[in-house]
């Protein structure tokens, strides 16, 4: 069904209302910022939008905008914002993941080699006590005297 130039003039005027809208973040509810809705909300036929159709570069222009909006960082689609946010969010505390691995691997060797070592001065320190108690030359230094101080006698 063909429409008159006013019909088509309206039609654009409710499409550029909607991008619009559509394009500040007033998305409907289950709706989203794309043609779609965009349709929907201008009461427009989404096959119009595509090809030869009267309104494909309504569309063109529709797309240029979001695009440039999302290379400035702004997200008008809030459920499209919350998802990078949360993207964002996941790859950060993967990162802090694997970094508390690395440390976790770290600190485990170290335990690790710190054990080794105090096994093998303790292996060193009864070696060397054996030796000790079998020869009559090394003599064992008597015990510290306590003394209390501060008693007058």
């Amino acid at each position: 069904m063909r429409i008159s130039a006013t019909q088509r003039t309206e039609n654009e005027n409710r499409i550029r209302a909607a991008m619009d809208r559509l394009l500040r973040g007033e998305i409907p509810p289950g709706g989203k910022c794309d043609i779609k809705t965009l349709a929907n909300e201008a009461a427009v036929d989404r096959t119009a939008f595509y090809g030869t159709r009267p309104y494909s570069h309504l569309r063109v222009e529709f797309e240029r905008r979001l695009r440039a909006l999302q290379d400035a960082g702004e997200i008008p689609d809030p459920r499209e914002a919350r998802v990078a946010r949360l993207k964002a969010e996941n790859a950060k505390l993967k990162a802090r993941i694997a970094q508390s691995e690395e440390t976790i691997d770290e600190l485990t060797d170290f335990r690790s080699q710190s054990l080794a070592r105090l096994a093998a001065q303790h292996e060193e320190i009864v070696r060397l006590r054996k030796a000790s108690a079998g020869t009559t030359r090394v003599r064992r230094l008597p015990a510290p005297r306590t003394t209390v101080i501060g008693s007058c006698s």
